[in-house]
């Protein structure tokens, strides 16, 4: 089994398949490297897909310290999984908490970067709502430390910006549910109270982001209500982003529509490497 090292000392487990340029994929909060399956199973016929376990979710290591835990450690946790696989260049793909990482990769990082793809972003950045944003998330980590993973992860699928994904594609549904019971109760709160709680919003990240030039796709489902403001944010701030939001979709955006997602990454991914993405032009 694969593993990259930390600057602190943590494994962080990946897995690669196919060859070609390199994809890295960032999971969300409820999801892990499997969560990119639908993804990897097409990509991986041309690109090198590269996905891994953030850590605090098994196999990667879980460390007890709150300190062990940030935006900024997880930004560098993708540097160390990319330098492990020897990816010294690729295009970045994040979804929901992994693309607020995939951020602030390209905003640190931007010379490892040859795209970037946020998707479902923005919870937690809808303007005046910071403070009942930091109240369910203080809520969120305790029910994981007090109810236990199984019981947790139950509750928190239930959440109606996921109500799509369970209607469209039950059995999806369920998988999902049951990957995310097998995670970490405490790697979860820890990410919760430390990462999600504490990193900034998107309207925190303007300056910086109106200075980011790279290649960016914003995908986001018109029912991911949360995410919505997150999005267009992201669009009207990154000069060369361009935005795709999907009718009657949730939040779990990669694994509801995959042959949407997909298709929409693809025609992406060959418009960068062809000099052929233009989100602005010169008028």
């Amino acid at each position: 089994m694969p593993y990259a090292k930390t600057g602190d000392g943590i494994r962080l487990y990946w897995e690669e398949c196919g060859t070609g340029d390199p994809v890295v994929f960032i999971h969300e909060y409820a999801g892990d490297y499997r969560s990119w399956g639908p993804q990897v199973r097409f990509f991986a016929r041309r690109y090198r897909c590269i996905a891994f376990n953030a850590r605090g979710y098994p196999p990667s290591d879980v460390p007890l310290a709150d300190a062990a835990y940030s935006q900024a450690i997880a930004r560098e946790d993708v540097i160390a999984v990319m330098d492990a696989a020897g990816a010294r260049v690729a295009h970045v793909v994040g979804h929901s908490m992994g693309a607020y990482t995939a951020l602030h990769v390209a905003l640190d990082h931007p010379q490892r970067c040859r795209s970037l793809v946020a998707a479902g972003c923005g919870w937690g950045s809808q303007p005046g709502n910071r403070e009942a944003m930091m109240v369910l998330a203080r809520e969120t980590g305790e029910m994981f430390r007090n109810e236990g993973i199984v019981a947790a992860a139950r509750k928190y699928a239930s959440a109606p910006m996921r109500a799509q994904f369970q209607a469209k594609d039950p059995r999806g549904f369920e998988e999902f549910v049951r990957w995310m019971s097998e995670h970490s109760a405490e790697g979860h709160a820890l990410t919760m109270f430390n990462l999600q709680l504490r990193r900034p919003t998107i309207a925190e990240l303007e300056p910086r982001l109106r200075g980011l030039h790279l290649p960016t796709l914003v995908i986001v489902g018109d029912e991911d209500e949360p995410c919505l403001d997150g999005s267009l944010m992201l669009k009207r701030t990154i000069a060369n982003a361009g935005l795709l939001m999907l009718p009657c979709a949730g939040h779990t955006i990669n694994s509801e529509e995959p042959a949407a997602f997909n298709g929409a990454l693809a025609e992406f991914f060959a418009a960068v490497e062809h000099g052929r993405w233009r989100a602005r032009p010169a008028v």
